[in-house]
């Protein structure tokens, strides 16, 4: 595969205020604990603290997990937990059908090799790769669905709540008896499962097992009951939201737009079915739908019995992530790591150790017909980023037999009217205006001529034209960026090594974005492309 590097700020597909972090701004410094470079790591690993009785209820929790596994670099992992001196790093994702967008491989991929590098600097201590499933979300609509070879396959189901607990009912093993693209692994995962999250969790196992990839899911009652005094506080006390409209306030007045916005409780009640928002009202706490109600004194007694059916939000569950696991560093995409920022006040309200913040690397996969036709049209990685328009002006004028912008005509335009200019001024200087104006509209006049003889050029240039849509297209389907839209399985179907290939290419604390191109057989060639 290849490195290539465009400038993706101007493409307008990153928030200034991730940009700048990975650009070291140091208006951003208040916002978190330390910047993602190796020898930093150090103060962070002096600094975690963890205790014993935490390590043991998470190394209970997963063994419970992945009971029936067998043996493997990840239940090696989780006994690795119970040591003081083992550390995560961790990303998280939402669940997904065949793993989603690409970015979901890519997230991971960079998260091994974030604890390679590590466990290279820091010998002293080990580091465990983790995956955070998020089985308690409940927007089914954003997951349900993959793309694979330019069509969209959805799994339509009536069920509700979070999307963990969705059972593989029948319309989805008969969607996979249609799909016969996919790997029968995949197949068996789902098949063999009861649950989506358990669907999940084996075909991402089957994936990273070898690498020793740890699988969290966080829905389990002995982990919530760590979290159990910040929810209580967050219920009757709200100071979250507080927090973070101060932080949003500040980072708003410093240029930067928000990410999330937090709401007076940031919990959800959750049981089969159903995942409600929670809400006070006087001295009562009740579900946004109103099925559900509880005085202050019922509230405190069913904390204390069911800690598990009180679900975090998105302000909270970075939070939960961070009591729960010895975590050193997080890795994410761009709305991620930027709405980390609002969140640092509530980490120190709640004396809960910030992590190191990372982007995870980005990455397009250029296959060698496409490839071929970049080639042919001489482009630079870096024009890639651009808009097809942009794009498509410039290759015209580069490739025009002779100059569409009228330069010449309109420096002998300009000398015309400084004579004239000259002659008005002795005959009357107030003629002087009116053939100022004169040049202005005779400027935009050979401007539209420019703009018609460019349109001419084009109709002669109309296959390259077509070529560079092609291009464009497919790089950047629906106009997003290819890892956010298209399913890995359209690479690892044609290399089944796309996973180690990703693994010896990327690297997590270089923030560039990589552009990969096939190469057949013998693998693949490597570009960067800088970002920002």
């Amino acid at each position: 595969m290849i490195k290539s590097t465009v400038d993706p700020a101007c493409t307008g597909l990153f928030s200034d205020l991730f940009l700048d972090y990975i650009g070291q701004k140091d208006t951003l410094a208040p916002f978190y604990q330390e910047y993602p470079e190796l020898n930093r790591f150090k103060t962070s690993l002096e600094k975690k603290a963890f205790s014993e009785a935490k390590r043991r209820v998470l190394v209970d929790a997963l063994r419970e997990q992945y009971k029936g596994f067998g043996e493997s670099a990840v239940t090696r992992n989780i006994e690795k937990l119970a040591d003081p001196k083992t550390f995560t790093v961790t990303t998280g994702h939402q669940l997904n059908l065949m793993t989603g967008p690409s970015f979901f491989i890519y997230k991971i991929v960079s998260t091994l090799r974030l604890a390679e590098k590590l466990q290279k600097a820091y010998p002293d201590y080990q580091f465990v790769p983790v995956y955070w499933m998020a089985s308690e979300d409940h927007d089914f609509e954003e997951i349900n669905h993959f793309h694979f070879d330019g069509k969209k396959y959805t799994w339509e189901t009536n069920q509700e709540g979070p999307v963990g607990e969705f059972e593989i009912d029948d319309t989805l093993k008969d969607l996979l008896k249609q799909w016969d693209f996919v790997p029968a692994f995949f197949k068996e995962a789902y098949t063999q499962s009861k649950y989506l999250k358990e669907a999940v969790r084996k075909y991402v196992h089957h994936l990273f097992a070898e690498k020793g990839l740890v699988i969290v899911d966080a829905n389990h009652q002995a982990l919530k009951r760590q979290f159990l005094p910040i929810i209580k506080d967050d219920l009757f006390y709200q100071r979250a939201n507080t927090l973070v409209n101060e932080s949003n306030e500040s980072l708003e007045a410093a240029g930067y737009k928000t990410q999330v916005f937090p709401r007076e409780i940031n919990f959800f009640y959750m049981e089969p079915g159903r995942r409600e928002r929670l809400v006070r009202q006087d001295a009562e706490f009740r579900t946004h739908d109103g099925k559900n109600k509880w005085t202050e004194a019922e509230m405190e007694a069913f904390l204390e019995t069911h800690p598990e059916k009180f679900s975090p939000n998105v302000v909270m569950r970075p939070l939960y992530q961070e009591v729960i696991l010895p975590n050193l560093a997080y890795l994410g995409g761009p709305a991620e790591v930027a709405y980390w920022f609002q969140l640092k006040k509530v980490f120190d309200h709640y004396k809960v150790s910030f992590p190191v913040l990372l982007p995870r690397n980005f990455a397009m996969i250029i296959p060698g017909q496409v490839q071929r036709k970049i080639d042919k049209l001489r482009m630079k990685p870096e024009e890639l980023f651009q808009s097809i328009d942009r794009l498509r002006i410039a290759y015209v004028k580069q490739h025009a037999p002779e100059d569409l912008s009228l330069k010449t005509e309109k420096e002998q335009l300009n000398q015309l009217f400084g004579t004239l200019e000259k002659r008005a001024s002795r005959l009357d200087p107030t003629l002087e205006a009116a053939v100022k104006a004169a040049l202005t509209r005779s400027d935009k006049i050979l401007d539209q001529v420019a703009v018609k003889f460019r349109k001419a050029e084009e109709k002669n240039q109309k296959d390259a034209i077509r070529q560079l849509r092609e291009v464009k297209a497919y790089l950047f389907p629906n106009g997003t960026l290819q890892e956010r839209k298209v399913n890995f399985l359209e690479f690892y179907l044609k290399d089944p090594e796309m996973i180690e290939q990703l693994l010896g290419k990327f690297d997590p604390l270089d923030f560039n974005f990589i552009i990969l191109q096939e190469n057949g057989s013998e693998g693949s060639t490597q570009e960067k492309v800088q970002i920002g």
